[in-house]
């Protein structure tokens, strides 16, 4: 039986939305940026893809109608490789992984570049101004058109999750993406990008060139007391932007091809894909759909919590992180080790895209042998990918 296995990853640095590096820069442009040199490192002839499986919370929007065949144009791929977007909001990158896993353990395809993007800065406001609830829907499960921001506030006060540890997570968080930022430990997955920023209000038109070499929402002065400062989002909430995801423009690449045809050329692979899952909650409390998917996945493969040597787990807020960190019984020195979402920054297509390559690079380092990305899913889900890291 043939393996999926993922020889190389490639991603932009992340960009804050709106007033960040990337805050006019086209999804395709930063998509091509990743799927070109995701390729480059794989070392294998463009010819030999297939396709590029993209994944984005926000295709409707502005992205274009097909990012995934636009971003393998823009990458340079030949125009025999085709192009699928996929759409699955947070959990899009990680599901383009697994379709692409599917392709190779399927179909028979040799090579996929898989990966994920999201340009918020562009395509959050386009998409604010045209959403259109459906009438039954709307009067059956509003809920499942309820703001991350409202659900994520749900989960503190079902599941009592105090405003305090919710800080004190956000603080950890910041804290080792600054160590890891620190020690290099993104350097091997980021390639550097030049682009052209918006400075100021659009109508004055004001733009700078500049070149993004790392992450740029960490803030590694972050304090308890900064944090416990911050006012919540509403009256009455525990959620603020200092315990919450940062809203973040980004792309990642990784290629996925056959672990036959990887053996036969020599080819030494960062890990394999072994499975995935996924679940589905009440929309109102989407955060924890990752309790629902995990023990699932496990299952499947006869796995427990205790055999998994890292989680990535996305950290769209403090409260739900927590939930399901302490309902499964996540060892914290094994989850999000280098940070997260809260403190990385969270472009909602690229997520887990940028959490398989990041775990496959961090965990040979570690000398890890399983890993768990894993993610909730606005509209109440919840999806979970297992991967087993070369070492």
């Amino acid at each position: 039986m043939d393996t999926a296995v993922i020889i190389s990853t490639a991603r932009t640095p992340i960009g804050r939305a709106f007033r960040g590096a990337f805050n006019v820069t086209h999804g395709a442009t930063l998509a091509g940026h990743a799927v070109r040199h995701a390729v480059e490192r794989s070392g294998l002839d463009a010819e030999m893809f297939e396709e590029v499986i993209l994944g984005c919370g926000m295709p409707e929007a502005a992205t274009g109608l097909n990012i995934g065949r636009h971003a393998a144009v823009r990458a340079g791929l030949p125009l025999s490789v085709a192009g699928a977007t996929v759409s699955r909001a947070c959990a899009s990158g990680l599901t383009a992984v697994a379709n692409a896993a599917g392709r190779i353990l399927v179909d028979g395809a040799q090579a996929v570049v898989a990966g994920g993007v999201e340009s918020i800065s562009l395509v959050q406001p386009v998409r604010l101004k045209t959403t259109v609830r459906e009438a039954w829907l709307d009067a059956n499960l509003p809920a499942i058109y309820m703001p991350m921001n409202e659900t994520a506030q749900v989960v503190a006060d079902r599941y009592r999750i105090s405003r305090e540890s919710q800080d004190e997570y956000a603080l950890i968080s910041q804290q080792r993406t600054a160590a890891a930022q620190e020690a290099g430990r993104f350097d091997a997955e980021i390639v550097p990008m030049k682009s052209r920023k918006l400075v100021g209000d659009v109508a004055a038109g004001v733009y700078e060139d500049v070149e993004l070499r790392r992450d740029e929402g960490n803030r590694a002065d972050t304090t308890l007391e900064g944090l416990r400062k911050l006012k919540p989002l509403a009256d009455g909430w525990s959620i603020t932007a200092g315990n919450a995801s940062q809203l973040s423009d980004g792309a990642s690449a990784c290629v996925v091809m056959s672990g036959k045809l990887a053996e036969q050329r020599n080819i030494e692979p960062l890990g394999a894909f072994r499975g995935f899952a996924v679940a589905g909650n009440e929309p109102d409390e989407m955060g924890i759909a990752p309790v629902f998917a995990i023990p699932k996945l496990l299952a499947r493969h006869g796995l427990t919590v205790d055999d998994i040597d890292l989680w990535e787990l996305n950290e769209a807020y403090a409260s739900q992180t927590l939930y399901i960190r302490d309902r499964l019984g996540i060892p914290m020195d094994r989850l999000n080790v280098d940070g997260g979402a809260i403190s990385i920054g969270h472009p909602f297509g690229m997520t887990g895209a940028r959490q398989v390559g990041h775990v496959l690079i961090e965990g040979r380092r570690r000398k890890a042998k399983y890993a768990v990305v894993t993610m909730c899913v606005a509209g109440g889900m919840g999806a979970a990918g297992l991967f087993e890291i070369f070492n």
